[in-house]
C-alpha cells in the first residue's frame, strides 16, 4: 500500500508541474492563459493528492505492515474474507443494462433517460433487498 500512496504523491508532483507548464507555455505563445486545461490539469493533482493522503493516513492508522506487502509472504497468509458477493444474483445485469440506457441517452436524445433511471432505481432496489426475500433471506 505504500507504494500506491507513493505513486498518487509523484503523480501529484506531475500533474502540478505540468499544469504550471501548460499556463506558462500558453501565456507565451498565445498572451493568455488557457483555462479549460490549466484547470483539468490542476484537479488531476488534486484528486491524485487526496488519494495519496487518503493511503497515508491509512498507512499511519494500520500501525504495521500490511500482509500483501510483505516480499516473503503467501497468498494463503492474508485475509480471506474479501466480502459477500452472490454469483447467482442477475440484479448487477439489469443495473448495468439501465446505466448503458442512461448513458445512451446523452447521445441519442434525453427522452429515453427515465427509462434507463427506472431501470437502474428497480435494479437497485432488487440488489439491495436480495437477502431480505426468497430462499436467500437472513
Amino acid at each position: 500500500m505504500k507504494a500506491n500512496a507513493v505513486i498518487f504523491t509523484i503523480l501529484t508532483i506531475y500533474f502540478v508541474i505540468v499544469a504550471a507548464m501548460y499556463a506558462v507555455w500558453n501565456l507565451v505563445t498565445h498572451g493568455y492563459i488557457e483555462w479549460v486545461g490549466t484547470t483539468a490539469l490542476t484537479m488531476g493533482a488534486g484528486l491524485n493528492g487526496f488519494i495519496a493522503f487518503y493511503l497515508f493516513l491509512v498507512i499511519k492508522k494500520q500501525g504495521g505492515v500490511p500482509v500483501q506487502d510483505l516480499e516473503e509472504a503467501d497468498i494463503d497468509d492474508a485475509d480471506p474474507e474479501l466480502g459477500e458477493f452472490s454469483p447467482w444474483s442477475w440484479w448487477p445485469i439489469l443495473l448495468a443494462t439501465g446505466g448503458a440506457i442512461c448513458f445512451f441517452a446523452v447521445a441519442a436524445g434525453w427522452w429515453i433517460f427515465p427509462f434507463g433511471g427506472v431501470i437502474v432505481v428497480i435494479g437497485l432496489v432488487g440488489l439491495i433487498y436480495e437477502y431480505d426475500r426468497g430462499n436467500f433471506a437472513h
